[in-house]
């Protein structure tokens, strides 16, 4: 009679790819911040020696990368190109909120380190190319992209925050228009809170100002 074989031993843990590594830390990000992106953090969370994550990154720079890749895979630039610019712009600003939207804690970080990631370089031509198409150069397209990008992720940290900062209760008869306005929040529907209103308010201005021919450099 043929032994039978003995079964397959199951890997303790899930086996490591550079995937699973930068999922791990866009978790731990979202959780910790910042900090949540060390490489002994991540190992820990995976239940591995830190040494065995460089058998699949180089380094931390390039878990942070991946892990923008993973956040920018959501935001679609597609309309930048296949729609007019004003409606292509309205696209790609509300997808770009909503694909950091649920990533908040992980803007600091991503701001503050270079990229050079294929998904997110890819958007960023098709917003190049949208914007000289209307006219404007190519030495005003990083201000005008960063002036969107500003305003799309402040946005996304304004929703992640209290509804508003600032109570002036107390303080009517100083400040009346204002407490009046603050007051209009009884009233707030919670399906269309201010951070939202307050986007769609913003990206209305940015986009109509943002052809080259009502650009004031004053």
């Amino acid at each position: 009679m043929k032994p039978k074989e003995a079964p397959i031993a199951r890997p303790p843990h899930p086996l490591l790819s550079r995937d699973l590594i930068a999922r791990t830390a866009l978790g731990l990000i979202d959780r910790d911040g910042s900090d949540g992106a060390s490489v002994r953090r991540i190992a820990a969370n995976l239940g591995v020696n830190p040494t065995s994550l460089y058998n699949h990154v180089p380094n931390r720079a390039a878990i942070i990368e991946d892990v923008r890749a993973i956040v920018s895979a959501n935001i679609d630039s597609r309309p930048l190109r296949e729609t007019s610019w004003e409606n292509g712009l309205r696209t790609w600003a509300r997808s770009y909120r909503s694909a950091f939207a649920g990533h908040p804690r992980a803007i600091p970080l991503l701001m503050t380190t270079r990229s050079s990631t294929p998904v997110l370089m890819a958007q960023y031509e098709d917003f190049a190319v949208a914007a000289e198409a209307v006219g404007w150069t190519s030495t005003q397209v990083l201000p005008l992209l960063t002036a969107f990008e500003s305003f799309i992720l402040g946005s996304v940290l304004d929703m992640s925050g209290p509804a508003v900062v600032f109570d002036p209760t107390g303080q009517e008869e100083q400040f009346p228009r204002f407490a009046a306005a603050f007051s209009s929040l009884e009233h707030e529907d919670p399906n269309d809170p201010v951070a939202s209103r307050a986007f769609e308010l913003g990206l209305a201005m940015l986009i109509s100002s943002a052809r080259p021919e009502h650009y004031d450099a004053r």
